[in-house]
């Protein structure tokens, strides 16, 4: 009876999130038209910024998964919540990126990106999750 107990302790599995879990209530907050101000209010500072053309806004995460308490966790899922702003500084655009069949896909347009700056950032961040020795990587 005590090996069955812990042997099931064993087999509990831990979810471990890292960095910007997307809240769609705080989404709907930040409708296109809306301000900086408005985003940092309702998200939060950004995980990093780019200015390719506009300024863009990344909220990055990770969700980890570690079947067993002495194993090391793995990546299952890496999201980017990317927030375009135009010229004047209002939102023009969110886009929720992730891998989908090994490619970066736009979860909310149901797109792929193509080309440009954009694109390579994403891919290089969502495709650079397996290291050298073919364990995942952390961007925490």
């Amino acid at each position: 009876m005590l090996s069955v107990s812990t042997l099931s302790a064993c087999t509990t599995q831990e979810v471990l999130n890292q960095g910007y879990i997307v809240d769609p209530k705080s989404l709907e907050l930040v409708p296109p038209g809306s301000s900086k101000e408005q985003v940092l209010l309702a998200l939060g500072s950004p995980s990093t910024k780019a200015t390719f053309d506009n300024e863009v806004f990344y909220y990055i995460s990770q969700k980890r998964v570690r079947p067993v308490a002495f194993l090391q966790p793995r990546l299952v899922d890496q999201r980017i919540l990317a927030v375009y702003f135009d010229k004047d500084s209002r939102v023009e655009r969110i886009a929720d990126y992730g891998l989908k069949d090994g490619r970066v896909f736009d979860f909310i347009s149901r797109t792929t990106p193509t080309g440009g700056k954009d694109a390579n950032f994403l891919g290089q961040v969502l495709s650079d999750t397996v290291s050298d020795n073919g364990g995942p990587t952390s961007l925490f």
